[in-house]
């Protein structure tokens, strides 16, 4: 009888759904309420860095909407989709009709010649290419024409077994205004929600993003501040984070189990982050088992696994940015409040401690705008700056070593720590 074989039950990666989903339970009774609404007042954008488990939840939001009635329609927004207003509006019909094409609009019989053959039913369903031809035939703009097919389409469901319709997208801080080109797919899909919501109809928007979507709904349509209901993703608390590691073995029946002090060094490696505790994990279990096959002694060298933490997730974002701006991430990286916000003033200010040659305000603010669009920093609505990755500032304290001119200690080697 051949021994059973047990797979790694962590899974890390790009909107994977973990084994179990711990610490978000706040944010699924938010939509529940949400989905009460008989008027939709309120939206939700879900926001936060990379990591901390946005697409995930919005994929448990989903069966929570289908259990109250809501069809569910939505996509990953690419930049693509932004590129024009009407772009943006083939891309919702695109979505709805995949959810509408199993209504039937209407019906016609058919006979057969001279009226002695048998006669057939054809039925018309409201597939993509109505919806669309709707959307053509109705004057004016581009949000008048979706207005008129998102109004069509509520028309003929069934009411009384259909809630509504949940419009979710992803990586939603795509979506932008392009002046220049006098082209605005933002604001016209925020116009026309906030139009159809105020007739009545209830169709909700449910946008996820980094954390520069949101003040790019309010700099866009300043009453999105009062059409959205924002959830700020973080990461987990410590006892949700144990939850995230201990739970996924404990329902596989694994063969292995972590120890409270591996657990323990797990939640302060990850910093809570739900994607870092996969990774971590997975990468523990799978040294684990392959050492017991081999009858070797089980222990993971800690540095091992941030190493390739440091190559697989850190070093394509590092690799980004030119010496002179990771000199100054560097800088940002030993400011007390780096992992929180931060302003200019205060990278100058530190700067003139730690650097031969400083840096002044002006050549700060264009290179942070340099790094916001490689997605190393971003800038909040308030003026102040935050680093976009989720533990960037220990990576770049990792390279520190590397760099002459910085006059800070360097950090303490992990090579001579015990491993798990």
């Amino acid at each position: 009888m051949k021994p059973k074989i047990f797979e790694n039950p962590f899974r890390p990666g790009a909107g994977h759904m973990p084994p179990y989903l711990a610490g978000r339970t706040a944010e699924q009774d938010e939509m529940r309420r949400l989905l009460k609404q008989r008027t939709i007042m309120e939206n939700a954008v879900i926001t936060g860095l990379r990591g901390v488990g946005k697409t995930v939840l919005l994929e448990t939001l989903k069966p929570i909407a289908l259990s109250e009635g809501w069809l569910w329609v939505g996509t990953d927004l690419s930049e693509s989709t932004s590129v024009s207003e009407e772009r943006l509006a083939i891309r919702i019909l695109a979505d709805i009709s995949l959810v509408t094409s199993s209504l039937v609009v209407s019906e016609t019989t058919q006979y057969g010649v001279g009226f002695t053959e048998s006669s057939r039913v054809i039925k018309q369903p409201l597939n993509y290419e109505i919806l669309e031809s709707i959307f053509r035939q109705t004057p004016g703009l581009a949000s008048d024409k979706l207005k008129a097919v998102l109004e069509f389409v509520w028309s003929v469901l069934p009411h009384d077994s259909i809630s509504g319709i949940v419009f979710a997208y992803d990586e939603a801080q795509n979506l932008a205004d392009h002046a220049a080109k006098n082209e605005y797919p933002l604001s016209l899909m925020l116009e026309v929600f906030q139009s159809i919501q105020r007739k009545g109809i209830p169709l909700m928007l449910v946008l996820t993003g980094l954390p520069t979507l949101f003040p790019k709904l309010v700099e866009s349509r300043t009453y999105s501040e009062r059409m959205f209901h924002v959830m700020v993703l973080k990461q987990l608390s410590p006892q949700a984070s144990k939850e995230a590691i201990v739970t996924p073995i404990e329902k596989k029946e694994c063969p292995l189990s972590f120890s409270d002090s591996t657990v323990e060094r797990i939640i302060s490696l990850s910093g809570g982050y739900p994607y870092f505790i996969q990774f971590i994990c997975r990468e523990v279990y799978d040294v684990w088992l392959a050492k017991i096959q081999s009858g070797e002694v089980v222990s993971v060298p800690e540095s091992d696994i941030v190493r390739k933490l440091d190559n697989d997730f850190f070093q394509g974002r590092w690799a980004r940015a030119t010496d002179r701006q990771r000199e100054l991430l560097q800088v940002i990286s030993v400011l007390e409040n780096c992992d929180n916000e931060f302003t200019v003033q205060e990278i100058a200010n530190s700067s003139k401690d730690v650097l031969e040659k400083p840096f002044k305000a002006s050549q700060i603010n264009q290179m942070l705008l340099s790094l916001s669009d490689s997605g190393l920093v971003f800038k909040n609505r308030f003026g102040k700056y935050s680093l976009a990755v989720p533990l960037l500032s220990r990576f770049i304290r990792r390279q520190i070593t590397e760099s002459a001119n910085l006059q800070i200690p360097s950090p303490p080697s992990t090579a001579s720590e015990p491993p798990f």
